[in-house]
């Protein structure tokens, strides 16, 4: 029998789906570019972090007992302070009875600000020669120390040994500290000390070329006289008695503030201080050495040009204080692009000159005898203010840092929540599941009275001509009294003339084609069951087929009067490709041990398309099928728990569907669903306050399918974005046995949720390369059907293109 739904004679005005449809398809490769962007943006952040702590990038080989063969005998045998006049060296030691303090590795935020007290009380200057990623990391602390007026001096950006490294690594190193410096404090700087130096004798052949080159470029390198070996933590008194030179020769002295446990450190430094100047020492900076040294050589009538023509006759020796002209270069190092030279520059005078010049030897930090800071400018004679884009590009680095120190550790704590809910997902759908078989499979177990009433069976149908006659094949076997309403949607490709043909051949009588003008399948949908002749209807698509059995077993549930719909097992039909075994894994371990799951917790979320049945009577009460959502069959099933309809799943009603069969079918097919769902838990947000059974739902089932099939998903990428990170630059068998060790807890689950459906283990074997790429791929479809959902943006329903393939149902009893 035919029925056709008369027209009206003039052109339908469309849908609010319809209208919005073409808009939607406008926006939506802008979103994919914004997933994508933020794809980007997460990957940049966490290199950047990575490159802070070493772990991407770093190199922690450091040389030693190299051969210092090419070294000149006089720059091993030479003074800390070492620049390079025309390509050779020149040394210069640290004046008698003065003491530069040098700090290395910092800043840290827990030592740094203590050394900085210190310093102050004491009215003692220090050169700190800090970690550009550290600078980054906490910029107001070298904002602070250079206000206070401490010199820094560059000590690499991720401290490496630069012996190893090459032109270009060494370049980048010194260019980005200099602009972590110009960012934090507006400063940049001519001072540098190469990390796992000691005193100039340790100088080899493969980092002479490198002091070299930097002295090049318009750097001073600094070395040390007298080593506190504070790293070794031996004790507040062995500090103090290593760190103080012998006699009353000057020092430059090294101790640490960063790097480790500098507890100690900061015992002794007071003390030490304390005591050197009870001995008569003064303190100053490494500047502040070379405007002592300048000082002197005027006072004793050289003069700069003098001491300029010295430096030419004793290029490679080691100038005693007093007989070498400053060592600071009179413009920026070429690594520090847009700082500006200092006072001086251009009238012969290096800065250092110029700011030794006005002050005199008074204006050195420790003139006084006390460590007094009067004249800041001499002691902070290596800095160099910082324009231009050195500025702006050192500020934008301190902003990306500071969104990465913040990004990253939200990022991994919300690994750690995803984990939790990851793992607690997998225990209660296993436990639960457990529970749910053992409960419905018991002989004992019944609904009530056999269901034997006829029933009617609604076939939406839009351009099903490769499915429709096996859907009605399957259902002329059914072992239950049904009518069957095909409404056919209005196709274009003789659907209703093949149903109505293939309804003749099987011998059908019970079959009615109703026709339609094309409205979308809630639409389709709600004819049927106004159509309907019987109180229960089951609902399933057009490319799918049932088992003689399955509508029997559908409709028992119904014997128990609280039930208003019934969720079906839905299979993957077309499970021999690889995508149809990844899905078919998806629907057996996902779909079915979830709807177990929610089954026993009375708030299951979704009656599947494919195979749904429900009283009539309940459609009707909930409005029937809507289309405020793409998910009708999520739309309506949330309806019918808010109006006190109980809703199971039978396990034994097997409906056979044709997946997507290629990965564009796929995305538009699981964008629309996510998208769906998204939508309809919207429309029913205030089941979260409803009192009764409509808040029952919205305290317990809203929550978990917000959790588990949103909020998880959505960033479970990360844990696979860290698993990456973490094989390429932290440990690479540490994190491939974490993730084998995830991947048999899924595989254990998916074995189990296998047996309970009595299916094949073999397909198992397709998991591995699933959580490589399929997982991935839906991760992103959900992530893009977020972001649409946020952007207020509209899909329309989508068809998808089917093979028939699907036909007598594999594996079916």
């Amino acid at each position: 029998m035919t029925t056709t739904t008369p027209s009206r004679g003039r052109r339908r005005a469309p849908t609010r789906m319809e209208r919005a449809a073409g808009k939607a398809s406008a926006l939506q490769r802008p979103r994919v570019i914004l997933a994508l962007l933020l794809l980007l943006g997460l990957t940049c952040v966490m290199l950047l972090d990575g490159y802070l702590r070493a772990e991407v990038g770093g190199d922690e080989r450091v040389r030693d007992g190299a051969s210092a063969s090419k070294v000149p005998d006089k720059v091993l045998n030479g003074g800390p302070i070492l620049t390079f006049r025309n390509g050779k060296p020149v040394t210069q030691t640290i004046p008698k009875k003065t003491i530069v303090l040098t700090f290395d590795d910092g800043p840290n935020p827990t030592y740094t600000p203590t050394v900085l007290k210190i310093l102050k009380k004491y009215d003692v200057p220090g050169t700190f020669f800090l970690v550009g990623s550290m600078v980054s990391r906490y910029p107001s602390i070298v904002k602070q120390m250079v206000s206070q007026g401490e010199e820094v001096g560059i000590h690499t950006f991720t401290h490496v040994d630069l012996s190893y490294q090459s032109d270009a690594r060494i370049k980048r190193e010194m260019e980005q500290t200099q602009l972590a410096l110009a960012g934090a404090a507006g400063i940049t700087t001519t001072l540098f000390r190469a990390p796992y130096s000691s005193e100039t004798d340790a100088i080899d052949n493969y980092s002479y070329p490198v002091y070299k080159k930097l002295g090049a470029s318009g750097y001073t390198s600094v070395f040390v006289d007298t080593d506190s070996d504070d790293w070794k933590q031996p004790g507040v008194a062995k500090i103090i008695k290593w760190a103080t030179p012998s006699g009353t020769s000057g020092s430059s002295v090294l101790f640490h503030d960063a790097g480790g446990v500098r507890s100690q450190t900061m015992k002794a430094l007071p003390t030490y201080i304390e005591k050197m100047k009870a001995k008569g020492y003064t303190f100053t900076t490494v500047s502040g050495a070379i405007a002592k040294n300048n000082a002197a050589a005027r006072a004793s009538g050289t003069g700069a040009g003098a001491g300029a023509g010295a430096a030419a006759g004793t290029s490679t020796g080691s100038v005693e204080a007093g007989a070498q002209p400053s060592a600071a270069p009179s413009a920026a190092p070429s690594a520090a692009p847009g700082g500006t030279a200092g006072t001086g520059a251009g009238n012969g005078q290096t800065p250092v000159d110029s700011a030794a010049a006005a002050g005199g030897a008074g204006g050195t930090g420790g003139a006084n005898g006390n460590g007094s800071r009067n004249g800041t400018s001499v002691l902070q004679g290596a800095h160099r203010e910082a324009t231009g884009m050195t500025l702006y590009e050192g500020k934008a680095l301190i902003y990306a840092v500071a969104v990465a120190e913040w990004v990253v550790p939200g990022l991994a704590a919300g690994l750690t929540v995803v984990g939790v809910a990851v793992m607690s997902r997998f225990g209660m759908m296993l436990i639960l599941a457990r529970r749910h078989y053992r409960q419905r499979n018991k002989r004992r177990f019944s609904w009530g009275p056999t269901v034997t009433r006829p029933v009617t069976v609604i076939v939406p149908a839009y351009n099903e001509k490769e499915c429709i006659a096996n859907t009605l094949e399957s259902l002329a076997k059914s072992t239950h009294p049904i009518e069957v309403i095909v409404v056919d949607d209005g196709s274009s490709d003789g659907t209703s003339e093949i149903a109505r043909e293939a309804a003749r051949s099987f011998g059908m009588t019970n079959v009615r084609v109703i026709r339609q003008e094309n409205a979308g399948k809630p639409a389709a949908l709600n004819n049927g069951v106004r159509s309907a002749s019987y109180d229960i209807v089951v609902m399933m698509d057009g490319d799918t087929v049932f088992e003689p059995d399955t509508v029997r077993h559908l409709v028992q549930p119904f014997a128990d009067p609280e039930v208003g719909a019934v969720a079906g097992n839905a299979k993957v039909g077309n499970r021999n490709t690889i995508i149809g075994a990844w899905q078919h894994i998806e629907y057996v371990m996902g779909f079915n041990l979830d709807r177990r799951m929610y089954d026993l917790l009375r708030c299951m979320p979704t009656i599947p398309g494919a195979i749904g049945a429900f009283r009539r009577e309940a459609v009707l009460q909930v409005g029937g099928m809507s289309e405020d959502t793409l998910a009708e069959d999520t739309d309506i099933t949330i309806a019918m728990h808010r109006e006190g309809w109980r809703v199971v799943y039978q396990e034994h009603a097997k409906a056979w569907t044709e997946a997507p069969a290629s990965l564009k079918q796929l995305w538009s097919q699981r964008y629309r669903w996510s998208y769906g769902t998204m939508q309809a838990l919207w429309k029913h947000r205030k089941s979260l306050t409803d009192k009764g059974p409509s808040g029952r739902f919205g305290r317990v089932g809203m929550p978990l399918v917000v959790i588990f099939q949103i909020i998880t998903p959505v960033f479970a990428p990360l844990i696979d974005v860290f698993t990456v990170y973490s094989m390429i630059f932290v440990d690479f068998w540490a994190s491939l046995a974490m993730w084998f060790a995830v991947l048999g807890i899924q595989l254990l689950c998916a074995a189990y949720a296998f047996r309970l459906d009595r299916e094949k283990y073999r397909y198992l074997l397709m998991m591995p390369l699933q959580q490589l790429a399929y997982r991935q791929m839906m991760y992103l479809v959900l992530i893009h059907s977020s972001i649409t959902a946020l952007t207020g943006g509209r899909l329309r329903w989508q068809k998808l293109k089917r093979t028939g393939e699907v036909g007598t149902p594999a594996g079916a009893s």
